[in-house]
């Protein structure tokens, strides 16, 4: 025991004093690609193998620091020939992480008006619960931080003020744009009839259709929040994370629509928007206000 105390003692005395900044500067940036790369897979079923995956390494250092030849060799071969072959396993949801990292992210903007932030959340949720008590399938996504470009383009751009009347008809039956999705951006209607990639998740029953199998799936790769009303049913679920929730009431909608539409009353793009509103106030001539 006391050599093995020693031989730790040993290794952080000359790993101390042979550290340089650079050095640093390297574990920093490995320390964050591991965390992005645990961010972008906790939800998924290599966010548990991948965490595994780093017990062994830790495992194999100290092996290797204790002096623990034959174990060290054994999760040396089972750490460098595993790699491959998680790799290989896993490979939808290495895709789906990549392509959550291509799209970026933009800053999230909240709606800048108490007023305007609750007229929405009143427009959504009788529009919803009005569809779902006729049983008319709906499909809304919420876009967040991670942009939603690349869904957006397979649709018709609208670009219009949220309103219930206008959300109905668009999910209104043997309409063009009814089996697609409805994106909304901030307090903007930005388009419908898009197309979403389908969830390959198996778990899923068999009573959820095409419509709760895109809303996860785009819930998988993104941080957007949707909203599904069931055509058979008319349950309104909300698929977010890779999750999804069923059953949602009057008042569960509301919750997690005002959490979207939460009012702030300082952002950057406000307090420039008031500063531009300013200077075209006093830039503009007399009599015309």
């Amino acid at each position: 025991m006391r050599q093995i105390t020693d031989s730790i003692e040993t290794f952080f005395w000359n790993l101390f004093n042979r550290i340089q900044f650079s050095d640093l500067i390297d574990i920093l940036i490995i320390a964050f690609l591991l965390y992005k790369i645990f961010e972008l897979t906790q939800q998924t079923r290599a966010g548990q193998v991948f965490k595994g995956f780093l017990l062994l390494v830790v495992i194999g250092w100290i092996s290797n620091l204790l002096g623990f030849n034959a174990l060290n060799w054994l999760i040396s071969n089972i750490v460098s020939n595993g790699a491959i072959v998680l790799l290989i396993l896993f490979q939808p949801e290495l895709r789906r992480a990549l392509e959550q990292m291509g799209r970026g992210t933009k800053v999230a903007h909240l709606s800048e008006n108490r007023d305007e932030s609750s007229r929405i959340v009143l427009e959504i949720t009788q529009c919803l619960l009005g569809l779902s008590r006729r049983r008319v399938g709906a499909l809304v996504v919420f876009e967040q931080k991670t942009g939603l470009k690349d869904y957006i383009d397979t649709g018709t751009a609208l670009d219009s003020r949220i309103s219930a009347p206008l959300i109905a008809n668009v999910f209104e039956p043997n309409t063009p744009l009814h089996d697609g999705a409805m994106i909304i951006r901030d307090d903007r209607i930005v388009a419908a009839g898009c197309f979403l990639s389908l969830s390959d998740d198996s778990s899923l029953g068999r009573e959820l259709g095409t419509r709760h199998r895109a809303g996860l799936g785009v819930s998988e790769v993104t941080d957007a929040i949707v909203l599904i009303v069931s055509e058979e049913t008319g349950i309104i679920s909300m698929a977010q994370g890779g999750k999804l929730t069923r059953h949602l009431d009057a008042d569960s909608l509301s919750r997690v629509l005002a959490g979207m539409y939460k009012h702030e009353k300082m952002t950057f793009r406000s307090i420039m928007n008031r500063v531009t509103q300013y200077v075209k106030g006093k830039a503009a001539p007399k009599g015309e206000h």
